[in-house]
């Protein structure tokens, strides 16, 4: 490849690698929130949950040595928040959206405080497969060095597609999700359902927060999320509860994302930073395109708070 045609295909690369590095969060949050939600159940705290995945997978990174052993850590804490969350709103007249906005705040709040003897200590990264090993050319290979949680999350979108449609337990979470008064006609517990649905959404969004931490940006900080976790929640209504619609949304949100540092990458040294803000401005678009009562619920659970 030429110099002139490395400039050519240099932002489309740039974007490219940066929608892969960026999607990895909103893949895993909107996989968490759409199996949530499909039971019909909304988890705003997702975003708390989030934060405070980045923080336990960094610090026990930091104290053990091992990014996995981080991963982990971090979807043993999302899993407690999930039931925490799903407890307290299998109660009467408990409503779930302002449950899950004090989990957020609560959520950050302990990550700032645990989190602050971490902020300055190098934790190991994240291991990350060369896939652009056939090319000489570094633009090419560092488009196509992939994590392999983007890998994982790929997968389980598909796998969540397939389950979602073709097992027993995809079928007794849409039911639960879609009437409870049906599930329990059917011999089902929908609280218990909806609990276990919520701890596996929240290990999910943990794990996001484990990738933010412990790959990209790399660091562990207390503005790591930039509201991530809240822009996910838009993106499994824009991919109508389908995982695999989430996973090619997230790659949208991501490469919104990834517009201002491409161009900076390639010497634009003017206006670049407007198109940080391409995610926020896509989100609320979003939003804004869907709004109309038809079209935005078109799909959702029946037991969903927002369809009521």
């Amino acid at each position: 490849m030429e110099p002139a045609d490395i400039g050519l295909w240099g932002v489309p690369l740039a974007i490219l690698g940066g929608a892969i590095r960026v999607s990895t969060p909103f893949i895993f949050v909107s996989l968490g929130e759409a199996i949530t939600e499909r039971s019909g159940r909304i988890n705003l705290g997702l975003e708390g949950i989030l934060v405070f995945g980045a923080m336990t997978a960094y610090a026990i990174a930091v104290v053990t040595g091992s990014p996995w052993l981080g991963v982990l850590g971090a979807a043993g804490t999302g899993v407690l928040f999930g039931l925490f969350h799903g407890w307290i709103c299998k109660f009467p007249k408990v409503n779930d959206i302002a449950i899950g906005i004090a989990l957020m705040l609560f959520g950050s709040g302990l990550a700032f405080f645990f989190g602050k003897p971490y902020i300055q200590p190098s934790a190991p990264d994240l291991p990350a497969l060369p896939l652009g090993f056939w090319s000489d050319i570094p633009q090419v290979q560092a488009a196509l060095s992939v994590n392999v949680l983007f890998l994982i999350g790929a997968a389980l979108s598909v796998a969540l597609w397939w389950a979602f449609r073709n097992t027993r337990a995809g079928l007794v979470i849409r039911v639960v999700g879609d009437s409870g008064d049906a599930a329990r006609a059917m011999g089902l517990n929908p609280n218990i359902v909806r609990l276990l649905a919520t701890a596996v959404g929240g290990a999910f969004a943990a794990v996001g927060g484990a990738y933010l931490s412990l790959y990209y940006p790399g660091s562990w900080n207390e503005g790591i999320s930039s509201g991530q976790g809240l822009m996910a929640v838009a993106l499994v209504i824009f991919a109508r509860w389908n995982p695999l619609g989430c996973f090619a949304a997230a790659l949208l949100f991501g490469g919104a994302g990834a517009l201002g540092p491409a161009l900076q990458s390639v010497g634009v040294t003017q206006g670049y930073y407007l198109f940080y803000a391409a995610p926020y401005v896509l989100t609320l678009g979003i939003m804004i395109a869907t709004s109309s009562r038809g079209r935005s619920l078109a799909g959702a659970p029946g037991e969903l708070s927002i369809t009521k």
